[in-house]
């Protein structure tokens, strides 16, 4: 991390990414916990911008499940209206479908793999903090709730843990973030 990087300035863009994926979220839930899904957009854009990520990379944080969650290809043009090509790329290389039928769960999560390995630094580093502070918060739930909560997840534990281990994968090369570690060590606590 550059001195320049860690003092990325935010500006007014920003703020109308974090009103704009408020509003857009507004309805929608965490599942494991019913937690206003805004928290884990912030959670996530406060990673990156710890890991020195870019004012983009921080709004593309804020919007990373947009696309997938609410409202497809129809929710990509509005994010390419408003915040541009670079945001939109990053966006792109986190969401793991845009369709309102999805395809199967480990074909999707396969295809997602592979778009994060062939992704560039911004969409690793989004990526990377969108998966960690969803170990953290299962990590949270499964002391919370016990190990029932895996229940609401479509693959299970095993398949969970699988797609984890997967994504870690693709950071083994070194790599400057702490995050890698602290995924590898929050991934070992849920196993």
């Amino acid at each position: 991390m550059t001195n320049d990087d860690m003092n990325t300035q935010l500006t007014e863009k920003f703020e109308q990414a974090l009103i704009y994926a408020t509003r857009l979220h507004a309805k929608q839930r965490r599942k494991t916990n019913g937690i206003p899904y805004i928290s884990h957009l912030l959670s996530v854009a406060a990673l990156v911008l710890e890991d020195g990520g870019s004012e983009a990379e921080a709004i593309a944080a804020l919007l990373h499940d947009a696309v997938e969650d609410q409202g497809g290809a129809a929710t990509r043009q509005d994010i390419l209206h408003r915040f541009g090509e670079q945001v939109v790329a990053i966006v792109d290389g986190c969401t793991e479908s845009d369709t309102d039928i999805k395809p199967p769960w480990r074909e999707r999560k396969q295809g997602y793999l592979e778009k994060v390995r062939q992704g560039s630094d911004a969409v690793r580093r989004v990526a990377l903090a969108d998966k960690l502070h969803n170990a953290r918060s299962l990590v949270m739930e499964t002391r919370c709730q016990g190990e029932g909560i895996w229940s609401v997840f479509s693959a299970g534990k095993q398949g969970t843990l699988w797609f984890y281990h997967a994504f870690l994968d693709l950071y083994r090369t070194p790599n400057p973030s702490p995050m890698v570690a602290e995924l590898a060590q929050v991934v070992s606590t849920l196993e």
